[in-house]
């Protein structure tokens, strides 16, 4: 199959292409890189039946050039702002990275005649609740800017489906981390505690409890919901049954770097920052009834997620253990050999 995969050089769309790949599809991968690495795809230009291409969803001429060159079957679209507290700062980040990226997608594949999307959007369309989130809660307030985006998208995919004949999966993420990860609480305790080793401060309370996802559990839910579903427009909370608190990241973090004596300190706030949801979980019934299920619990998820962000980084830093952050360029040498493979296809 011929696959379009949008923000491919990400945290989970990388993932992505390293299944697809696997499962012997033809991929070809955009991505700005504004979030992005080229770090995360230069496996993957070992594969003939895949491509890489430099382009921003926001330029809709070159985007529509794309389609018309490669006859896609699919579009998977995970290209999207997902640093939600920059989109509270800035309301206009989410109405041009998050909604207007899907509009241009499906405007090129109504030109184009493709019929065919699978979109990942957010438990953050559900905004607050103190309740389980069912797939058919309504109606949806979100209190970020992000939520507000995913929930547009996920209108506009409905409207493309019924206007194109189209089909769609929608996949509603949790708070997912692994390897490759770029931001998040694990990513801001870790530096933090580099910057000073004796205390760490808590944005909140600490007790914010949220299901995380292992990302390699939720490729497996994305393709195994493709594959197993087939109504016009498919829609499905994906989660783990299990949930972390911060409190509990934190020690994590501090076990995990072999610090003691770390002062912790913690705000009088239940949330985080302004849009954050500080707790919520999931109904997974839907996706359970179709039969597939989380393999990897909410606490080993994130385990795993900072034994690989720490290997990362001591990586970088030439097996240093003083955690003393990252130094240059690690994608420098790649980024040379990436801009000529770049400019080869583009031609």
């Amino acid at each position: 199959m011929n696959i379009l995969v949008t923000g491919g050089a990400g945290f989970i769309g990388s993932h992505l292409i390293d299944r697809l790949m696997k499962l012997n599809h033809s991929v070809v991968c955009i991505d700005n890189l504004s979030l992005g690495s080229p770090k995360n795809i230069q496996q993957l230009f070992q594969y003939a039946n895949f491509r890489f291409y430099l382009i921003d969803l926001l330029e809709k001429e070159q985007l529509l050039n794309l389609f018309k060159n490669y006859s896609f079957d699919i579009v998977f679209h995970l290209a999207a702002n997902s640093d939600i507290q920059q989109g509270i700062r800035d309301w206009s980040i989410d109405l041009s990275n998050t909604f207007l990226t899907t509009f241009n997608i499906l405007e090129c594949m109504s030109k184009t005649n493709v019929k065919k999307i699978v979109f990942a959007s957010s438990s953050a369309i559900y905004g607050e609740s103190v309740s389980l989130l069912n797939e058919d809660r309504g109606p949806l307030f979100p209190v970020s800017c992000y939520g507000a985006a995913k929930l547009a998208s996920e209108g506009y995919i409905s409207a493309f489906c019924e206007a194109q004949n189209g089909q769609a999966w929608i996949l509603r993420f949790p708070n997912v981390v692994g390897e490759r990860s770029t931001h998040g609480v694990i990513f801001d305790f870790i530096r933090k505690l580099e910057h000073n080793s004796s205390r760490l401060e808590v944005l909140g309370d600490g007790l914010q409890q949220k299901p995380y996802l292992y990302v390699k559990d939720l490729i497996d839910a994305m393709i195994f919901v493709w594959e197993m579903s087939s109504e016009k427009i498919n829609y499905f909370n994906v989660g783990v049954r299990s949930a972390t608190t911060v409190r509990s990241i934190a020690q994590m973090v501090i076990e995990e770097m072999s610090l003691e004596n770390v002062k912790i300190s913690y705000s009088d706030s239940k949330k985080g920052w302004v849009g954050d949801v500080s707790k919520f979980a999931y109904d997974l019934s839907k996706i359970h009834a179709l039969g597939w299920a989380a393999s990897t619990p909410s606490d080993e998820a994130v385990r795993k997620a900072i034994k690989a962000e720490l290997f990362n980084r001591r990586y970088i830093n030439n097996e240093s253990s003083n955690f003393s952050g990252r130094k240059g360029n690690p994608n420098g040498e790649f980024m040379s050999e990436y801009s000529q493979i770049y400019v080869k296809d583009r031609t």
